[in-house]
């Protein structure tokens, strides 16, 4: 082939390896970029803003499938945006996460048969800090595998004394509004941990338990009694009460009345409460206030007494029976025994499935439980987040999200922020000698002798802040007057109304506050414009990705495996807003295949000479060369229109079939001809294929940026494709007339390629062959480019046409005359004919009972009959031009 490129590309095609190795570069790479700061932020820049803080995972975690889904939307965000021309800030950091970091340290301890109590509470959280600095932050290295363009100048951890100031301020401003109380309410309570946890960090599994049916009351059919059902027999110690509905006749008598409690010899009231279903067992339940959060609302609508009967560690306690120092579950069994030995267990099922909830971190059953904890009054906090969200100030995408959140927030109890835990924010309340409560900020002191409250924050107080406390408010910086409110959100839709409502509260109860309305007009801020909601990560079979499943996938295997670069892809192409997303191997197979096929693509182009640059004057470019670079303008205004609206899989799609469809099956196979023609011609071809390849890589890099880092400063010699200007908009009308030939030149040439295919002719095999009516049909000027990729030859003076297929197309019928001298497949040609012959006879009955029908033709406007006559006419012509060479055949 030639080429009169002037430039050294052909000598930085021999710089690329031979094959794409994501692993023996991708770290350099990243490194590389770090380096040279292209992922810092400036505060002080004059160009327009975006930002995101990323969502902080666990200090304790690792990489899972959904970090690699948020991460890689993000990135991708981050660095189109960058491209743009606008100061991005991309803010990374880590949560403290209470429960989870105690835990793996109290593990520790407990190895050496040590507990946090033999080092009193100071030396033990200086432990925990020793494992952060040590071992803690395993995940960031997994960031710089996955590429992530984070500002790392600006890591944030949530208990850094920055944001440590943040919590004690907006807590002491909360608390002097009336917003945060202490009050005994019911918890999830983890026996092990022994501290109240939220509802996120309790997962529900079904188990085999037994419904007992117990009688409380008189053993006397004639006397009062009442049967109960319940799967936990041990609660009845703390029950003071029996429930019925107010209008079921049964118990009508009953209400107001007393029954006698089997075990306490108490006389429990029977009450009547509309919660109750009369429909379920026998209609009467029992009520435990302390243990049961259904039974606590009804025991505050009818002023019941509330006893504790387990103490922490969900050992049973006071109840001054033999139970007590039992554990639950002991009790629960020696209960029923104690019972069934009174004739008391009417009826027992087992084994009967119900759910339960488990605690996240240590695995047994939670134990709803009394206890004093702080709360937040969450009524105003939540009306301000939902305003927020119907006056458009935060857009939530898919927006078929927003009736889920306000169903949420419109509904929300008051949040328990407590936790008795030792490694946190510590409360910031102090108690005097005589009983005396003072909250303080952080820069005030208690009086000597106080003591401060020994409970902690739960971790959602702290990483609520997180947009505008990683930017350094309380003060007013220049981050936040840059950069906040963030420009998006992105996180899954399953922490919708843990982390986001969070977020949206304190970002709200803070709105007016100088330091984060500087610069920005004095309106009040929301903490971010925009919430994108991605689906959940399934396996292949669509099925949830879970340990016990065994189905969950390793991102750094797939790294390992793929390269980086093939995990993204496969990630931000299966990603709609709001859609769950299923991955498995051939998905990350399909999306290695892509980044090679790019890659191999990139080196063919630059072994002939293509290069970046402006294109020709139009006028000179071929209908091959227009329709790519109209392709390309189509494709990246399809790109631009689905990455602003979060539609991370229409843009992969479109890029996709681009780039391996049209630029490398077609246009690279088409330009082969125009490489072999004059210099000029190949000199025109280089530039045109050089510059959409450039464009190419420039819109794929925010989703696999290694390999387009690698093949963009190959092919243009530039600094880095992470600085580059996004692709802008060409302004030149699509040329529809070498759209339509190129279109046809296409079908030609797939029709001669199937008729090969049907007669099992070899790929590489040549046939001789006369195109007829090429120049009617306006692809004269395609002759080479049909005869190499369909593999025809001239034909010679012993031409004699054995086969024949004839191909319409927009403008005329493009007769192909082949003479395979024996080579071809007679049956298979015959079944070839025989198919299409009973398409276009299908085509024809359908086309000729339309017409025949009068009823049709009184209803239907002349446009779409005359639509229709032409197809019959076209489906005759078809089945007698078929039927021809059939009986052509026939004859041989």
């Amino acid at each position: 082939m030639t080429s009169a490129a002037p430039d050294n590309s052909r000598n930085r095609a021999d710089a690329l390896p031979k094959s794409w190795n994501p692993g023996e570069v991708e770290a350099d790479l990243y490194e590389g970029w770090v380096a040279a700061g292209y992922f810092g932020a400036d505060a002080t820049s004059g160009k327009p803003a975006y930002s995101i803080v990323l969502p902080p995972p666990n200090v304790t975690g690792t990489l899972h499938m959904g970090h690699a889904l948020d991460h890689t939307l993000m990135d991708t965000l981050t660095r189109r945006k960058r491209m743009q021309g606008y100061e991005v800030l991309w803010l990374p950091g880590m949560d403290h996460a209470g429960i989870a970091t105690q835990t793996v340290v109290e593990k520790q301890l407990a190895a050496d048969g040590k507990t946090k109590e033999d080092f009193g509470r100071e030396l033990f959280i200086e432990k925990v800090w020793d494992w952060k600095r040590e071992s803690g932050g395993a995940i960031q290295w997994q960031m710089r595998a996955l590429g992530d363009g984070v500002d790392w100048s600006r890591d944030r951890f949530t208990m850094d004394e920055g944001l440590s100031r943040a919590v004690r301020t907006i807590f002491k401003r909360m608390y002097d509004a009336g917003l945060i109380y202490r009050a005994e309410r019911l918890v999830n309570w983890s026996p092990v941990l022994k501290t109240g946890i939220s509802d996120l960090e309790v997962d529900y599994k079904d188990v085999e338990g037994e419904l007992v049916s117990l009688r409380y009351g008189s053993l006397d059919d004639n006397e009062p009694h009442v049967v109960v059902a319940t799967t936990r027999v041990e609660t009845m110690l703390g029950d003071t009460a029996v429930a019925v509905h107010p209008d079921d006749p049964r118990y009508a008598a009953m209400i107001g009345t007393t029954v006698y409690h089997p075990i306490t010899g108490h006389q429990i009231p029977i009450i009547a409460d509309d919660y109750v279903d009369p429909e379920f067992g026998t209609g009467a339940v029992k009520i435990t206030p302390a243990h049961d959060p259904n039974d606590f609302e009804m025991g505050l609508r009818h002023n019941l007494p509330m006893p504790t009967i387990m103490d922490e560690g969900g050992r049973i306690t006071g109840t001054g029976t033999e139970f007590d120092g039992m554990d639950r579950f002991e009790a629960r069994v020696k209960v029923r025994e104690r019972l069934a030995a009174e004739g008391r267990v009417v009826a027992e099922k087992r084994p009967y499935v119900h759910s339960v909830g488990h605690s996240e971190r240590s695995g047994e059953p939670i134990e709803p439980r009394l206890s004093m904890q702080w709360w937040v009054k969450v009524e105003s906090l939540a009306k301000a987040a939902g305003d927020a969200v119907r006056d458009g100030d935060v857009k939530i995408h898919p927006a078929g999200q927003e009736p889920r959140w306000f169903d949420w927030v419109d509904n929300m109890h008051d949040w328990c922020i407590s936790r008795q835990l030792w490694w946190g924010h510590r409360i910031p309340i102090w108690y005097g000698p005589e009983g005396e409560i003072v909250c303080l900020g952080p820069d005030e002191e208690a009086p000597e002798g106080w003591v401060q409250d020994p409970d902690v924050l739960d971790t959602w107080f702290s990483s609520g802040l997180w947009p505008f406390s990683t930017m350094g408010w309380p003060e007013a910086t220049p981050e936040l007057a840059k950069f906040y409110p963030t420009s998006v959100l992105v996180t899954g839709y399953d922490i919708l109304f843990f982390w986001v409502a969070r977020m949206m509260m304190f970002g709200m109860f803070v709105s007016d506050d100088p330091a984060l309305t500087t610069g920005k007009g004095g309106q009040k801020q929301v903490p971010f414009e925009d919430v994108f909601l991605h689906g959940l990560i399934r396996d292949q079979h669509g099925k949830k990705m879970s340990k016990s499943r065994g189905n969950g996938i390793d991102p750094l295997d797939w790294i390992n495996s793929y390269g980086a670069d093939a995990l993204r892809f496969t990630l931000a192409r299966g990603a709609q807003p709001g859609g769950d997303l299923s991955v498995g191997e051939p998905h990350a197979l399909a999306s290695r295949s892509f980044v090679t096929k790019l890659f191999n693509a990139t080196k063919f182009a630059l072994m002939n000479g293509a290069r970046s640059g402006e294109l020709p004057p139009r006028e000179t470019l071929t209908d091959t060369d227009r329709w790519i670079v109209d392709r390309l303008d189509e494709v990246r205004a399809e790109v631009d229109t689905a990455f602003d609206a979060y539609e991370f899989g229409k843009a992969c799609e479109a890029l996709y079939h681009f780039a391996w469809d049209e630029l490398c099956d077609w246009y690279l196979e088409l330009s082969k001809v125009q490489f072999a023609e004059s210099d000029a011609r190949a000199e025109s071809t280089a530039v045109v294929l050089g510059t959409v390849l450039d464009a190419v890589l420039r819109l794929l890099h925010p989703v696999i940026p290694f390999v387009t880092e690698t093949l963009w400063k190959a092919l243009t010699g530039g600094e880095s494709v992470v600085v580059a200007p996004w692709p802008a908009a060409s302004g030149v009308a699509t040329d529809t007339v070498a759209a339509q030939r190129v279109a046809d030149t296409q079908r030609l040439i797939t029709e001669i390629r199937r008729f090969r295919s049907d007669q099992g002719l070899a790929d590489k095999q040549k046939v001789k062959a006369t195109l007829v009516g090429l120049d009617e049909a306006g692809l004269g000027a395609f002759a080479g480019s049909v005869a190499n990729l369909a593999r025809l030859t001239e034909p010679g003076d012993d031409f004699a046409t054995t086969a024949e297929v004839q191909v319409r197309l927009s403008g005329a019928t493009v007769t192909v005359q082949l003479d395979t001298s024996g080579a071809i497949d007679l049956d298979a040609e015959r079944r070839r004919l025989e198919k299409d012959l009973a398409v276009a006879q299908k085509d024809l009955d359908t086309t000729t009972a339309k017409l025949g029908n009068e009823a049709f033709l009184a209803k239907a406007p002349q446009h779409v009959v005359d639509k229709i006559t032409g197809r019959r006419d076209v489906a005759a012509a078809e089945v007698a031009r078929i039927g021809a060479r059939l009986a052509e055949l026939s004859g041989k």
